[in-house]
C-alpha cells in the first residue's frame, strides 16, 4: 500500500504542478486546439496536457514499482514512450490516419509479443474457449489498437476521457493490488494521480485539453489493464476471494462508454453507407451537448451511466461471460438508442 500511496502522490503532484508551464509554453508558441465545425469548443486551447500526464505517470512507475516486478516493466514503458511520441507529433503537426494507425499497431505488437500482453481465449463465449498462439496475438492487436482508438475518439468533451480513464485505472488497479499483482496496480494508480491533477485543469471552463499525447496514452494503459484483468482473474488461485464471474464483460463494463460509443458511431456510418472511419458529430457526446446540456453535466451523466454499468455487472457476475455479455448489450443498446432518438429531436 505505500507503493501505491507514494505512486499517485507523486504522478499527481509532478503533473499539477508542471501543467501551469505546458499551458504558459503552448499559449507563448501558439500550440492551441483550433475550432472547427466538429469542434465542441469555441475558444483555442492548449492541447498538449498529455505531456504532463506522461511524465507523472512514468516517472511514478520508475520510483515506486517494487524492484522484484519491475523487470517485466520494460516492454511496458517503451510501449508508453512509442505512443507518447505519436501523440506529440500528431498534436503539433496532425498525421494521416495511415501514420497514425501504423505507429499504434508497432505499439500494440510490442505489447503482445514482447510484453505478453495477450488475450489466451474467449472463455465459452461462442462456444470457444483456448486459442491458437497466432489467434491470441491477433486479437491482442486488433483490441488494444481498438481501445486506444476508443478513448481517442470519446475526448471530445471536458473531462469526459479523463474522468473514464480515471475510473477504469482505479478500478482496475484496486483488483490488482488485492491480488498481489502491484506492477499493473503501480501503472494504474500512477495514471490515476495524473490524470486527477490534469482535471483540474481540464473541466469548464478548460484552460487545456490532453490532446491525442493524453487520449493515446490513456488507451494504451486502459488497454493493457483489461487484457490483465482479464487473463489474471483465471490464472489466480481459483479460492481466493477476488476471482470474478465473467470478466471480459466486467472488463468492458468498466470501459463501456468510450467501447460503446466507437462501435455505435461505426455501424451508424456503415450503414448510411459511408466509411466508419469519416469523422462526424454523431459521438455519444456530442448527443448530450444537443439536448442542452454543458460539457460539465455531460460528462457527470456519463459517467453515472457507466458506474452504473460497473455495478450491476459485479452485483450479477455469478452469472457468467455469456449472460453477462447479453445483458451489458441490452442495456448499452437501450441506453444508446433511446439518448440517439432524444437528439434527434432536438435537431
Amino acid at each position: 500500500m505505500p507503493a501505491l500511496v507514494l505512486a499517485f502522490f507523486t504522478a499527481f503532484l509532478l503533473t499539477f504542478f508542471v501543467l501551469p508551464t505546458i499551458i504558459r509554453v503552448a499559449k507563448e508558441r501558439r500550440f492551441f486546439d483550433q475550432p472547427n465545425e466538429r469542434s465542441s469548443h469555441r475558444v483555442p486551447t492548449p492541447s498538449l496536457g498529455g505531456i504532463g500526464i506522461f511524465a507523472g505517470t512514468v516517472c511514478a512507475v520508475v520510483l515506486w514499482t517494487p524492484l522484484p516486478a519491475f523487470g517485466m516493466l520494460q516492454y511496458i514503458l517503451a510501449a508508453f514512450v512509442l505512443i507518447f511520441l505519436l501523440g506529440v507529433y500528431d498534436d503539433l503537426m496532425p498525421i494521416s490516419p495511415a501514420k497514425k494507425l501504423t505507429g499504434q499497431l508497432l505499439v500494440a505488437v510490442l505489447l503482445t509479443y514482447k510484453a505478453n500482453i495477450q488475450i489466451s481465449s474467449f472463455y465459452g463465449v461462442f462456444g470457444i474457449h483456448a486459442l491458437p498462439e497466432l489467434m491470441q496475438h491477433a486479437l491482442s492487436i486488433l483490441i488494444i489498437i481498438g481501445i486506444i482508438n476508443a478513448f481517442n475518439l470519446i475526448d471530445g468533451i471536458n473531462g469526459l476521457a479523463g474522468s473514464v480513464g480515471l475510473l477504469a485505472c482505479v478500478a482496475f488497479g484496486a483488483w490488482f493490488y488485492l491480488v498481489g499483482m502491484m506492477e499493473f496496480a503501480v501503472i494504474a494508480i500512477s495514471l490515476a494521480g495524473a490524470i486527477l491533477a490534469f482535471l483540474r485543469y481540464n473541466f469548464t471552463p478548460a484552460r487545456i485539453f490532453m490532446g491525442d499525447t493524453g487520449s493515446l496514452l490513456i488507451g494504451t494503459v486502459c488497454a493493457i489493464l483489461a487484457i490483465e484483468f482479464i487473463e489474471s482473474n483465471h490464472t489466480i488461485p481459483a479460492d481466493s476471494p477476488y476471482v470474478l464471474g465473467g470478466a471480459p464483460a466486467l472488463a468492458i463494463a468498466v470501459l463501456i462508454l468510450p467501447i460503446f460509443d466507437t462501435l455505435s458511431v461505426f455501424a451508424r456510418r456503415l450503414a448510411k453507407g459511408g466509411s466508419p472511419f469519416s469523422p462526424d458529430k454523431t459521438h455519444i457526446h456530442h448527443q448530450m451537448l444537443r439536448l442542452g446540456l454543458s460539457h460539465n453535466q455531460s460528462t457527470l451523466i456519463l459517467m453515472f451511466v457507466n458506474l452504473l454499468f460497473v455495478f450491476v455487472m459485479l452485483i450479477f457476475h455469478t452469472l457468467g461471460t455469456k449472460m453477462l455479455l447479453g445483458l451489458e448489450f441490452t442495456l448499452a443498446s437501450i441506453f444508446g438508442l433511446f439518448l440517439y432518438y432524444k437528439s434527434k429531436k432536438t435537431i
